[in-house]
């Protein structure tokens, strides 16, 4: 069994109001100390104006509608309870660049820099830990332990998420994310910050 002790991330996944992946409506973190998930947390966002519209097609994936969003703080109000949670972190999320999008994307509909992050995708491990039908998220966190959580749900599917690193770390003896990812070959990322 590893040393997981300095195995500290924080996970993230963003649900959307519509296509646009500046339409950030909900977002879920779990954050990870010494190989444990230690807190959770999660809020609703009002996406950018402009972006703030919910398609059926969405609102059928996640449930939230315009109406549960309409008293939530705009992208721009809450990124920095974003950026105070995440405490410099580096970030993982199952299909991460669609995550690491969303916060691009919402940044420049808002006319706000771009934070900076490293981040390692949990799909790109979870292909590289087990042998699955597929790796959508609920099937590869269900190869970790973490089984019946209602997904699509940011809050759930970001400890979901969590769970497959923290599992993959245990398997492959890795004691940190960067560990993790250089034995099994998936490199850590990096969003640039972008200036507004």
């Amino acid at each position: 069994m590893p040393d997981l002790s300095a195995l500290d991330f924080t996970a993230i996944d963003f649900e959307t109001a519509n296509p646009s992946a500046a339409s950030a409506c909900s977002v879920g973190l779990a954050k990870v100390r010494g190989g444990k998930v230690v807190d959770r947390e999660g809020w609703l966002i009002l996406p950018p104006e402009g972006h703030d519209h919910f398609t059926e097609w969405n609102t059928r994936i996640h449930g939230l509608r315009a109406a549960d969003c309409a008293d939530a703080p705009r992208w721009i109000d809450q990124l920095p309870r974003l950026l105070e949670y995440i405490e410099g972190d580096p970030l993982t999320a199952h299909n991460a660049g669609f995550d690491m999008g969303v916060i691009k994307s919402a940044c420049e509909a808002s006319g706000t820099a771009t934070p900076e992050f490293d981040y390692l995708c949990s799909l790109q491990i979870a292909r590289r830990t087990y042998t699955l039908d597929s790796y959508r998220l609920p099937m590869a966190a269900s190869a970790a332990g973490f089984d019946d959580f209602p997904h699509h749900d940011a809050l759930a599917d970001a400890e979901a998420c969590a769970w497959i690193i923290i599992d993959a770390a245990k398997r492959h003896g890795a004691a940190t994310l960067a560990e993790l990812g250089a034995l099994a070959g998936a490199r850590i990322s990096h969003l640039a910050p972008v200036a507004a």
